[in-house]
């Protein structure tokens, strides 16, 4: 209860904080068309009325309703694999590794599955907003008091906990948490922390996003869901603080930089991508952080973290549209509907398949060319 109210207050606190009228949005940028994308398929999954993440491996895509069905997709038709209606309401999700999914329930509890029926529950004694990781036949969540903790995946039973001292204000949102070769990746609020999979054990521990402000909302920091990696190098972004890239085996901080955004990063062998809290889209150069790039024409969109495709990067936005902006420059190269309502959580890519879910409960399939 103590950690749901404090929840509670750094939502409405960080609503109370913000302008009494939102920013009118900016006109929809006129698009080129030099990018070619098709609508392959649209399905159901039921009302999504929190981000909820989608798993992806290889070409199938798990996605999940707050009301508790969780489906596995074929990306490439839209059909079901298998579907399962948890009888519960979700609160995050979803993980999986292909074979075994997770989520996490709005009582609380953690449900594996696997073929479409339910392996076992674990009672959390904490919230959590972060989709399950499931890597290595194990299953790790990441709670809102800044716990680690490891699960068999085949029965559920606890392995480890790992804990650092948590903040008076908690962020309700997914936090990092990721596989990296041998180790497992955790956000511990401004901290990314590396992990032993199998002890629980602390390797290093970095700082990549510092508290600041005058009170504890502006004061709140935490690493979000939402990174790139390419070889050994992880870039993350730190809750309205900062973008920074490390060196995934050592910790090694390579470069950081003041960014107000609330959102997962994406990125390629040449930049990273992500959008300001008022939806501005930046680009910085991976290998320094100068920034190379700015698109304002998606300001006040209400625009979701990125996915890099071959040749553009692609957000949602709170109006239902697919933006897809040119990697090399911003531009708008093309610019598709779904069904009017927001994109929730962020498009994901399965195979050569775009995915995007929201809030009425459409998920879309798309394909650029």
């Amino acid at each position: 209860m103590r950690w749901s109210l404090l929840a509670v207050v750094a939502v409405l606190a960080a609503a109370c904080s913000s302008a009494p009228e939102k920013p009118k949005p900016a006109p929809l940028p006129t698009v080129t068309g030099q990018l070619t994308v098709q609508k392959l398929w649209e399905t159901s999954i039921g009302s999504v009325t929190t981000p909820l993440i989608p798993s992806v491996k290889g070409t199938q895509v798990a996605v999940a309703s707050t009301a508790g069905q969780v489906a596995v997709l074929d990306a490439n038709t839209g059909k079901d694999i298998w579907r399962l209606n948890l009888n519960a309401s979700i609160q995050a999700g979803v993980g999986g590794d292909g074979q075994r999914f997770a989520v996490i329930t709005g009582n609380n509890e953690v449900v594996a599955m696997e073929a479409g029926k339910v392996l076992w529950r674990y009672a959390l004694s904490a919230l959590s907003y972060t989709p399950p990781v499931v890597a290595g036949q194990r299953v790790f969540v990441l709670t809102a008091d800044r716990a680690v903790t490891a699960l068999d995946g085949a029965t559920g039973q606890k392995l480890w906990t790992q804990q650092r001292a948590s903040d008076p204000l908690i962020l309700k949102q997914a936090g990092l948490l990721m596989p990296f070769g041998d180790a497992l990746l955790a956000g511990w609020g401004g901290r990314l922390a590396s992990l032993n999979p199998t002890t629980g054990v602390v390797r290093w521990e970095t700082l990549l996003g510092a508290s600041r402000g005058t009170n504890e909302v502006e004061r709140l920091v935490d690493m979000v869901a939402g990174v790139s990696r390419l070889g050994t190098t992880v870039c993350a972004r730190a809750f309205q603080s900062s973008v920074a890239c490390l060196d995934g085996n050592r910790g090694t901080n390579l470069w950081s930089r003041s960014a107000q955004g609330h959102q997962g990063v994406d990125g390629d062998d040449k930049l990273i991508y992500g959008a300001e809290s008022d939806s501005k889209v930046v680009a910085w150069q991976r290998s320094g952080g100068q920034v190379a790039w700015t698109q304002e024409a998606l300001r006040f969109r209400g625009v979701t973290a990125p996915v890099v495709l071959d040749r553009s990067v692609a957000f949602g936005d709170d109006n239902g549209w697919v933006h897809f902006l040119s990697k090399q420059d911003g531009q708008a190269l093309q610019r598709l509907s779904t069904d009017g309502s927001a994109i929730m959580g962020r498009p994901v890519l399965a195979g050569q398949i775009l995915v995007v879910v929201t809030r009425t409960g459409g998920v879309f399939g798309f394909r650029p060319e």
